[in-house]
């Protein structure tokens, strides 16, 4: 048994094809068939049902492909982690960054990242939070950006900073609060926008508003946007209210920023993390990618006189 084996039946299991596998493995697909095919006469299993199409993992296949995957992260950790040990930041990163933090954080930190580590890659994709924790356990990205906290024993968080949460109103509704600050119990289910199920904020919301399930279809215009800037196009419309994390009004042109109102003391927040699969041992670059988020965001981790508003 080899890596180059494990390679091989890991790249099968993500393009259930072995044609499209050997291609992306760069060998022919007679050199992988083989390859394969003296593993599963090792281990006397098959690993997979070539009756299949696609091609299927039998079940102790799925088990074999999933040690197979952590063995082939931890060797790459491995590595990684001598290369930060001696000081040398490099090599490639995933990262997955959830849809409402990365319209606004990468353009702030991707330019100190690659100015200050410029041997350092960075394959970065717009993930939900689930997709995060799913592809953190198999080893697909290496961390991410978002919302916590998880309360998931496999993962560690490293908090990072804690983003204020703001009331963006539409005009007709801005003008009936005559008061400074606002309190959560101001706002009505009736007038609020949401984002569409899978996004955390939606569900930061929804505990900040208290908002109890079966309620949400109250609303005039039932509406569920997949993107802020879509619930910010709707309340310009003169469609009700949504709510803003901090980063997302540095982006906001000065002729729509008198619709926002703040709440009263102690602000509600989100908490922004780094989070890790446990097994994850390249502490230099978390560090390293802790330090360029704090610099663009211009903030800390302290929780002090904040309100970290809950995501389940």
């Amino acid at each position: 048994m080899n890596f180059q084996q494990l390679e091989y039946i890991v790249a099968i299991e993500t393009y259930k094809n072995f044609a499209l596998a050997a291609e992306k493995c760069f060998v022919t697909q007679p050199t992988l068939s083989t390859m394969i095919q003296k593993l599963e006469e090792e281990l006397d299993v098959k690993i997979f049902d070539r009756s299949k199409h696609p091609v299927k993992a039998t079940q102790i296949g799925e088990e074999i492909i999933k040690q197979a995957r952590q063995i082939l992260n931890q060797s790459k950790q491995l590595k990684h982690f001598v290369k930060d040990f001696k000081g040398s930041i490099e090599g490639e990163l995933r990262i997955g960054i959830i849809p409402t933090v990365a319209p606004y954080l990468l353009p702030m930190f991707l330019n100190k990242v690659v100015l200050k580590y410029p041997n350092l890659t960075l394959n970065i994709e717009e993930l939900t939070t689930q997709q995060i924790i799913n592809k953190l356990g198999k080893g697909a990205i290496d961390l991410g950006i978002l919302a916590t906290p998880l309360h998931q024993k496999d993962l560690v968080e490293y908090p990072v900073y804690y983003e204020r949460f703001f009331v963006y109103a539409s005009d007709n509704l801005y003008s009936k609060w005559k008061k400074k600050y606002i309190l959560p119990g101001d706002i009505k289910v009736i007038d609020l926008l949401l984002l569409e199920e899978g996004h955390c904020l939606r569900n930061q919301i929804i505990n900040l508003c208290e908002i109890k399930k079966g309620t949400s279809g109250l609303q005039k215009v039932k509406f569920e946007a997949g993107s802020l800037e879509t619930l910010i196009n709707m309340v310009d419309e003169g469609y009700g209210l949504t709510l803003l994390p901090e980063l997302a009004l540095k982006y906001l042109p000065k002729d729509k920023q008198h619709r926002i109102k703040e709440f009263k003391a102690p602000e509600p927040v989100r908490e922004i993390s780094i989070i890790t699969h446990k097994n994850f041992e390249r502490k230099k670059i978390i560090e390293a990618l802790k330090e360029c988020l704090v610099m663009a965001t211009d903030s800390g981790s302290s929780k002090k006189n904040k309100s970290v508003v809950k995501i389940e």
